[in-house]
């Protein structure tokens, strides 16, 4: 419990105990109204304050205000009641028990997401003179090789130059289970260090980590409203002006028009009511509710390692009925090898080595596969003028003569005709001085768990399913056919995507959204134009979580489906506090302008409301970190 909160509980403690002894001291007059406004300024005054200060700055109609009128209009009744303060010191007491429970559950939801993103490490260890330094994260330079000892948060995301370990991801991933890592692995921040001393070199400066990234999104996720926020935003500057003119309405116009028809005009009760009626008003378990409600999923989603970056992207995917997913790294594992090379007029190896040098600077998943498939130390001096064609390939010159490599629309593009490929992969030809050489059959291998993903996103009612590739029919055809994946399109450079995309939108209805799933810098465009743009296990992609609504930490597909049923219950969660809460209010204001329902009873259902909408809320915390 905050410094805060415990202040609050004092107070409350205080003016009960106050409160309670007064029942025996028999004072009466201004002695007793003194002694009343002891324990009421005690639990009150904070209240009192904030409803100045509204009325101040202009904010007249909130929460506080119509506290405030509420229990010094009943004081101004236990004047004229000889005496009966008991009711207002009691209402604004039972006011901020409730409002102590709001706070304790939204400082519980706090806690939880920085429990869970307390990803941000306090030093990075540097070897300076045989001695380990200890410096601040911000300070190390790229390139820079740091020592991370077991028990110790990776500061940097790096490459491992030395030694071996096992790491806890959860806060990144989600998952349980530590990952084993080695010499030329890539290590994110974040991640926990378990067993062996780690020795990696930086590949990013601090700022541009994934822990830092992920802080960034987290803590900039609650300023993104969904339509349902924006919407009780302005409702409540419209009910609380009419319930405050609906208040004074009931305690002038009854009196007047028994006045007027000669009977007594009663102002002390029909006041009492209006009083009454304000406190029921009191709108606090509707502006509460339901943005603690979007927080908490928020916070709930982080948990099993999905990332959404705002309320209104959370309330998007709840009414996800189209999913565009890209192919490469989405559905297959995106780690390709080298299956088949066909060369037609030099040898094998001399045409793989032609490609790999041509491939060596591209960070294109591909074009590292074949110069892993080369496999021999490369020398960047024979290459020169490479150009990259984006989702077509590479030009360059090797030891002075023109090397393409790339697919069969670059070859058309150059004027060479490719020789036909069999199935089993993805054909990547080259061609030497203007002449077609052969090709490479690169291979990709699908996700153990990617038809299971697509049949639970079947499950989640998700009925068009669409996969978009650059690859060619052969190689996208038995991916689809193996999902069922019915609807696909092959061959599409990343401005096709767009444009595919483009369409499916225009198709889809209204209130339905359409998401896209992507891994990687080429799909950036798309991730930005879909409703909710997802990045599946782009962490090191820049481009990817600048342009996607939503990152998942690792690349599991069937993380897909659980973000989709995670929003849904948010939505479900966030509709029954909307309707406990007006339905509620709404009889309670009946029973208070009948006069059924006293100050006492108002406020209690004024804060029993609250507690509950608080409490349902608080439900989207409450989800499996795991899925396996």
């Amino acid at each position: 419990m905050e410094r805060e909160e415990k202040g609050k509980l004092l107070r409350i403690l205080i003016a009960a105990v106050l409160l309670t002894a007064l029942f025996f001291i028999p004072v009466q007059g201004y002695v007793r109204f003194a002694l009343y406004l002891i324990p009421y300024l005690i639990v009150g005054y904070d209240v009192l304050m904030k409803a100045a200060a509204g009325i101040w700055k202009g904010k007249v109609v909130d929460e506080c205000f119509l506290m405030a009128v509420a229990t010094i209009g009943a004081f101004a009744l236990g004047i004229v009641r000889s005496g009966e303060y008991t009711e207002a010191v009691a209402v604004m007491l039972f006011y901020q028990i409730g409002e102590l429970f709001q706070d304790l559950a939204v400082e519980k939801s706090k806690k939880s997401i920085s429990k869970l993103m307390d990803l941000r490490p306090d030093y990075a260890n540097v070897e300076r003179g045989g001695k380990l330094e200890r410096l601040d994260p911000a300070q190390v330079e790229v390139g820079t090789v740091i020592v991370v000892q077991p028990g110790e948060k990776v500061p940097i995301d790096g490459v491992i130059t030395e030694g071996s370990s096992h790491l806890n991801t959860a806060a990144l991933t989600g998952e349980s289970l530590p990952r084993a890592v080695g010499t030329g692995d890539e290590i994110l921040s974040g991640s926990i260090n378990m067993t062996g001393l780690l020795k990696l070199r930086t590949e990013k400066s601090f700022g541009e980590s994934t822990a830092t990234k992920i802080l960034e999104l987290v803590e900039s996720a609650s300023s993104r409203k969904s339509r349902s926020e924006a919407f009780l935003s302005k409702f409540a500057r419209i009910y609380t002006p009419a319930v405050c003119c609906g208040a004074l309405a009931l305690a002038l116009l009854p009196p007047l028009i028994l006045s007027l028809s000669g009977s007594a005009p009663q102002w002390g009760e029909w006041i009492y009511r209006a009083l009454t009626f304000l406190v029921i008003s009191c709108p606090c378990a509707l502006v509460v509710g339901v943005p603690l409600s979007f927080f908490a999923g928020i916070g709930g989603a982080s948990r099993a390692g999905i990332l959404i970056k705002g309320a209104n992207y959370l309330e998007a995917l709840s009414k996800t009925r189209t999913a565009v997913l890209d192919k490469t790294g989405t559905l297959t594992q995106g780690s390709f090898s080298v299956s088949k090379i066909e060369s037609l007029s030099l040898p094998r190896e001399q045409l793989l080595e032609y490609a790999a040098l041509a491939e060596s600077a591209s960070p294109h998943p591909i074009g590292k596969s074949i110069v892993a498939a080369w496999g021999k130390e490369m020398d960047r001096s024979r290459v020169s003028q490479i150009r990259e064609l984006e989702g077509r390939g590479i030009t360059a010159l090797v030891d002075g003569k023109s090397v393409a490599v790339g697919n069969q629309t670059l070859m058309e593009e150059l004027g060479i005709s490719p020789e036909p490929c069999g199935d089993g992969g993805t054909a990547v030809h080259v061609a030497l001085q203007g002449c077609y050489a052969g090709y490479l059959m690169i291979c990709d291998s699908l996700k153990p768990t990617a038809a299971e993903a697509v049949r639970e996103l079947k499950a989640a009612g998700v009925r068009k399913l669409v996969m978009l590739t650059g690859d060619r029919k052969e190689a996208a055809a038995p991916v689809a056919k193996e999902l069922g994946i019915e609807e696909y399109y092959c061959g599409l450079l990343p401005q096709d995507k767009v444009r595919e995309t483009e369409r499916l939108l225009a198709e889809k209805k209204k209130r339905e959204r359409l998401i896209f799933v992507g891994d990687g810098v080429n799909d950036a465009p798309v991730l930005a134009l879909a409703d909710v743009g997802i990045a599946m296990g782009a962490l090191g992609s820049d481009a990817a979580i600048e342009a996607a609504d939503v990152v998942l930490m690792d690349d599991e597909p069937r993380k897909l489906a659980q973000a989709i049923r995670l929003s849904r219950r948010c939505m479900r969660i966030v509709c029954e506090n909307i309707v406990l809460a007006l339905g509620i209010k709404l009889l309670c204001l009946i029973l208070g302008a009948l006069g059924v329902a006293g100050l006492w009873l108002a406020v209690i259902a004024d804060v029993g409301v609250m507690v509950l909408a608080v409490l349902n809320a608080m439900r989207n915390l409450a989800v499996k970190k795991h899925i396996f």
